[in-house]
């Protein structure tokens, strides 16, 4: 399937969509707006007056004036000078996305390009040349430049691009694929190489999955309330009505309709001594609904950001003008990954509590450590350790990255925003979580064995099928790493939420309504 990208009004379900594997093409309704810009580049250049971004320097260096015969190198040796990043490289998936959003980006008119530097950078994703990107080495403002410029430079032939698995030279990948470096024109090495791409990708990313964790944490926090003979009275929609809260009310009805009609649930309604339950298991509507209410806002945040032009100067060819400004600055996108982070991190923690929760005989009812022989075997003792150690990491990861700052540039870019700091731990954040979570979806359906032959509702009788399917009951101790890594899996892959075939909150496009 193919994603056509109507710039400046693309859902969040096609950036999802093309984060996930799916091609790209751009309307072609927007050619009138890019011809237009570079039209506008055009007649500036031939007016011979200092414009910064096409004939003067950059940053500290805007008040050197360039001639027009060297324009050309100008841009070139803008981006291979900026091609400055370091450390791991990018996901690929995560850099299809940035090509994506640096496509719709230019193709508002508004960045002076020409038609075919947009149409290479499509040709590139299309064919499958991905540039290597060096995770490390932009603060955000003035754009993601660093990351950018490798992008731009992989586009020249210029540092090495990611084709089918492997890694080549960008030109002999560009080669391979019969197509020529790109040329640059006046001002598109810095519309290449300014924007907040990078970290609104890497933002996005982070929200996708921590969207899939999310859901999978309602239905492991659903299956440990009936391995615990946890009550669903938490859960009654009046309660979350008084409250008010949009999240609260959605998660505690998916909370009902994941538990209904358990036989586990009924078998304890009238002779449970038990008054409450922990928070853990009490809390989830409040928890979750509160974690629901902050991806959404991130996700409106994003999905603006996302169909915005962030690179500098911008063209505006109804007046024939270029101002310079700071859309470059990535503060919202900064905003927007911390509060990912906060949510990753909530989710992981109580689901956690849960599993200690499920462990410890005096709290569950259930044998000490969730198996037959205590003492003999040591059962999911050492998952809880790994889970606490897990969110730990994550707590430290979560310090707000937008509360930093530090001036570049010889102080001409003196407040900076850390948008990519922030958004390029969370899919570390995210999949930290999701074994979390992992871990729990073993822990609740063990739990729920020690019950049988009572059975719990079918939506959760559907989840401990698939993941049985993959990881037996664990009767006596055994190696532990596999089955970890197959529930993982599930919560990855979105398996687990598939399993229980129900409509789970999800994050939608700030354009829809709930």
């Amino acid at each position: 399937m193919t994603v056509n990208l109507h710039p400046g009004s693309v859902p969040l379900s096609n950036w999802r969509s093309i984060y996930f594997g799916e091609g790209v093409t751009l309307d072609a309704s927007a050619r009138a707006a890019v011809d237009a810009g570079a039209a506008t580049i055009e007649a500036i250049v031939a007016m011979n007056e200092p414009v910064y971004g096409i004939n003067t320097g950059f940053g500290k260096l805007a008040s050197v004036r360039i001639a027009n015969a060297d324009l050309a190198t100008l841009q070139r040796n803008l981006v291979l000078s900026h091609a400055a990043g370091v450390g791991e490289a990018l996901p690929v998936q995560v850099v299809r996305l940035i090509m994506a959003l640096k496509a719709a980006s230019l193709s508002q008119g508004a960045s002076g390009v020409r038609w075919s530097t947009v149409q290479h950078l499509l040709t590139c994703l299309e064919r499958g040349l991905i540039p290597v990107i060096p995770g490390q080495g932009s603060v955000g403002a003035s754009g993601d430049l660093a990351p950018l410029a490798h992008l731009s430079a992989a586009l020249m032939g210029v540092g090495e691009m990611m084709v089918n698995g492997q890694r080549l030279p960008a030109g002999e990948a560009l080669r391979s694929a019969g197509m020529e470096p790109l040329v640059l024109g006046p001002k598109e090495g810095l519309a290449l190489l300014n924007g907040t791409q990078t970290s609104t990708a890497l933002a996005l990313a982070g929200l996708f999955q921590a969207e899939r964790v999310f859901q999978s944490g309602l239905v492991t926090g659903a299956l440990s309330t009936d391995a615990a003979r946890g009550s669903d009275g938490p859960f009654d929609e009046r309660i979350q009505k008084l409250r008010r809260h949009r999240g609260q009310i959605e998660t505690a009805a998916a909370l009902r309709a994941l538990m209904d009609g358990s036989a586990i649930r009924a078998s304890h309604r009238v002779d449970d001594e038990r008054v409450q339950d922990p928070y853990c298991l009490r809390c989830q509507p409040q928890v979750m609904g509160a974690v629901y209410d902050l991806l959404r806002q991130a996700a409106a945040t994003l999905e603006t950001e996302a169909n915005g032009v962030s690179d500098n100067p911008l063209v505006f060819s109804d007046t024939g003008e270029v101002i310079s400004g700071g859309n470059f600055h990535a503060e919202p996108v900064a905003f927007a990954a911390d509060m990912i982070a906060m949510a990753l991190c909530e989710i992981g923690s109580i689901s956690e509590r849960r599993i200690t929760m499920l462990t410890d005989p005096v709290l569950s009812g259930l044998p000490a450590f969730l198996t037959p022989k205590p003492g003999l075997n040591s059962g999911f003792m050492i998952p809880q350790v790994t889970a606490a150690a897990l969110v730990s990491e994550n707590k430290q990861r979560a310090y707000p990255a937008s509360v930093d700052s530090i001036p570049t540039s010889a102080n001409q870019e003196d407040h900076v925003s850390m948008a990519t700091h922030g958004a390029r731990r969370l899919l570390a954040m995210a999949e930290n979580t999701g074994n979390v979570i992992g871990i729990e979806l073993l822990s609740a359906a063990q739990g729920c064995d020690f019950h049988a032959p009572l059975r719990s509702s079918e939506p959760l009788e559907r989840v401990r099928a698939r993941l049985r399917a993959e990881v037996p009951h664990l009767e006596d101790d055994r190696y532990f790493a596999p089955d970890m890594a197959k529930a993982f899996d599930l919560v990855r892959s979105g398996a687990v939420v598939e399993a229980a075939g129900l409509a789970l909150p999800a994050i939608a496009d700030a354009g829809e309504t709930a």
